[in-house]
């Protein structure tokens, strides 16, 4: 089969009508510069005939799968609005569960049909980078008042719980104990470590909301955040899941067996316990949605076995789902 000229490539990539799936055919992941909210992708060398335009496009673009995608959604809602799609309009600022280049299609991807989203997300973008060191969120708010902005969605507390340090270790490492036969699922967390994370988060989730509302214009603008599913720690016998870009158990699985967490029941409902301890701290900054006009899509529980593509992303179908209850949600609370 004859190679995709690069050039050809570019132009399929310059035009944001064409799906992301028939870009995804060819390209490749990079797993050995890839975070657990991070995955790199490039253009495959065995499909696309590169040049030294190409490689430098590739290689000047630290995340090039994110800045491509960024900016192919961005176009494509620029030239909706132009030609006049009447959809609410809503701002998303997120990780990979909001922006997964190509490769899988996600929140954001299904919610295209229903809503035009000016996107900010990127896959392994982090809470601190999002709320404190480098904020996009208000002026993007800012940006859409002459359309009518009517939510803000947000996805930011996955690296710190079920992802990786600044140093690319495993967090979890650092939230569990050593394995202990006599032990339950609890006594494995070290409660005072997640205290301390979902301590941060809070404080940072309390900031972008009071950013938000310090604006009169958004007294009252939706907010919706999520905690994820209940991720499934890979290694298992009989886990089909093989991504391109990850190890099967790189980011729970691996970490925990190296705690001498085997037993697959224990290492899920660990998994349960962080999950449903991120979905308190929600809860708490949310308060009352009928008066904080916060929301928080409760997802858990929502992905098959066989629906997540690795150890923490729903599979396209997967997200799919996820998405219904976004949508259930925003167009309930923005009518």
């Amino acid at each position: 089969m004859d190679k995709l000229p690069y050039a050809e490539l570019k132009v399929m990539l310059m035009d944001p009508d064409i799906p992301d799936s028939e870009i995804a055919r060819y390209l490749t992941a990079v797993p050995q510069d890839s975070g657990p909210f991070e995955p790199m992708v490039k253009p495959d060398p065995a499909l696309v005939d590169m040049t030294p335009e190409g490689e430098f496009d590739v290689e000047s673009a630290i995340r090039w799968g994110n800045a491509t995608s960024r900016w192919r959604r961005q176009n494509r809602f620029i030239n909706r609005l132009a030609h006049g799609v009447d959809k609410p309009v809503l701002v998303s600022e997120g990780d990979s569960w909001f922006q997964f280049p190509f490769l899988i299609e996600e929140v954001i991807d299904h919610l295209d049909a229903d809503f035009l989203i000016w996107s900010l997300d990127a896959a392994g973008d982090t809470a601190e980078n999002m709320i404190n060191s480098r904020p996009e969120y208000k002026a993007a708010l800012d940006a859409q008042k002459p359309n009518r902005v009517k939510g803000f969605l947000f996805s930011a507390a996955g690296n710190d719980v079920i992802g990786e340090d600044l140093q690319g270790d495993p967090v979890l490492s650092k939230l569990i104990k050593q394995h202990n036969p006599q032990k339950d699922a609890a006594w494995h967390i070290d409660q005072a470590q997640l205290a301390s994370v979902l301590m941060r988060l809070e404080t940072g989730y309390r900031k972008v909301v009071a950013t938000i509302r310090a604006d009169t214009d958004f007294a009252k603008l939706p907010i919706f955040v999520h905690g994820y599913d209940y991720a499934i720690p890979g290694g298992y016998p009989g886990d089909t899941r093989r991504p391109i870009y990850a190890k099967q158990n790189e980011w729970l699985g691996g970490p925990m067996v190296a705690k001498g967490i085997t037993d697959v029941s224990l290492q899920r409902a660990i998994i349960r316990l962080l999950i449903d301890a991120l979905y308190d701290m929600l809860n708490r900054v949310a308060g009352s949605s009928s008066t904080s006009r916060v929301y928080v899509v409760d997802v858990r529980g929502t992905l098959a076995e066989g629906e997540w593509a690795d150890e923490i992303h729903g599979s396209s179908a997967g997200f799919k789902k996820v998405a219904r209850l976004f949508k259930n949600t925003i167009s309930a609370a923005i009518q």
